[in-house]
């Protein structure tokens, strides 16, 4: 058992979890509400054969153990606990989150399972940090990275479930788990699962998931940037493929040429692996792979009508710096190309609200930051207004 004040040692294989439940100090652990005293009957309300009770334990787990992503010193043997339940009979009972702003239905292994991988994306968080943790406890950390080869040994199993709910779960864990440095040999194993789904599946969501993961794991995905799917295509593409092969590129701006189209290509739900619309995950791998703006153009323009105040963290304020790199806007004479997406993002109401965010990018770019001036840089290409 992992026990305070000693520094853990890397944990291979699963205890049982009956031994983690009496052997762990919980009353000397903490979890965001104060003592882990109380922890020791919602593990155990886990496998209750009341899918209400589990879905009231998950909670505990979701609120307490691991809060908003913060790690505790309770956190590790919790993960523990419900890794060597995963094959528990009673976590295939569906059941439906206590939470409102989670209407899913699912299995309960399924939920256990992606609270596993928050678990994993915590800890990553620190792996390539050396500063001290802001929040987390540095012995917190270590407990929960030392539990990892133990985690990943027991979410590995579920890669290839039968149910695609487990499936997805597993594969999100093993996403995070498998970008630990110890756990880095590992990954070819779980690659090769995941290219049997790719090749079984037809389903657009498990597809697309499994490839996002195998891109997070740096895997040649040269393969897939023939495939039927554009959304599969377009995937495969985000991977750090060769810069002398032109397909990604090609790939990403075909997929950008109709931006609308590529947000909704996973509309039931939102992909764990991206962070916000796809667009920008798209013009992120695109901007990657290019160096001028004329190569990004024409998805600089099919962005615009969807960008504004909010999105310019992710959309027009990199391609403004993209456009004057040397943040000397107020200096040059304008390319054509500079000028086109100078216009376009002048003539858009929504990028000249009331919202800060802006002005920051503005100012790198060396462009005014009011509409009237920033405007008045058009109307003489050769020569910048004095602002």
């Amino acid at each position: 058992m992992i026990t305070p004040g000693e520094p853990p040692a890397g944990i291979e294989s699963v205890p049982h979890p009956k031994a983690v439940l009496l052997d762990t100090p919980w009353a000397e652990l903490s979890h965001a509400y104060g003592s882990a005293e109380d922890t020791p009957t919602p593990l155990v309300g886990l496998l209750d054969d009341d899918p209400e009770v589990q879905a009231h334990a998950l909670g505990h787990l979701q609120m307490s153990v691991l809060h908003q992503g913060s790690l505790y010193s309770s956190t590790a043997p919790v993960a523990l606990f419900v890794a060597g339940i995963l094959d528990h009979p009673r976590t295939s009972a569906a059941h439906e989150s206590e939470y409102p702003w989670d209407d899913r239905a699912r299995p309960l292994r399924a939920a256990l399972l992606e609270w596993l991988g928050e678990i994993a994306e915590s800890v990553g968080y620190y792996d390539d940090r050396e500063q001290d943790p802001e929040y987390d406890d540095p012995a917190d950390i270590a407990a929960c990275r030392a539990a990892r080869p133990a985690i990943h040994q027991a979410v590995a199993p579920y890669l290839s479930d039968p149910d695609p709910v487990v499936r997805e779960a597993a594969v999100g864990a093993a996403g995070h788990l498998l970008k630990a440095p110890e756990l880095r040999d590992r990954i070819p194993d779980a690659a090769a699962r995941l290219r049997i789904t790719l090749t079984a599946s037809g389903n657009r969501r498990e597809r697309a998931v499994a490839v996002l993961t195998l891109v997070a794991w740096a895997q040649d995905t040269s393969d897939l940037l023939t495939d039927q799917d554009p959304a599969i295509r377009a995937c495969a593409a985000l991977a750090p493929l060769p810069s002398a092969d032109p397909r990604p590129t090609a790939i990403l701006l075909e997929a950008l040429s109709d931006p609308h189209t590529a947000d909704h290509w996973f509309d039931a739900e939102p992909l764990p692996q991206l962070d916000g619309w796809f667009r920008f995950t798209l013009l992120h791998a695109l901007l990657a792979r290019t160096t001028t703006l004329e190569e990004v153009l024409d998805a600089s323009l099919a962005l615009m009508p969807m960008a504004n105040d909010f999105t310019v963290e992710r959309d027009w304020g990199p391609l403004l710096l993209r456009a004057f790199p040397d943040g000397n806007a107020d200096e040059v004479a304008l390319t054509d190309a500079q000028y086109r997406l100078l216009s376009a993002i002048a003539a858009k109401d929504d990028c000249w609200g009331n919202i800060g965010n802006k002005i920051t990018w503005l100012r790198r770019a060396g462009l005014p930051t009011e509409r009237e001036y920033f405007r008045a840089l058009l109307t003489n290409r050769d020569r910048a207004p004095d602002f």
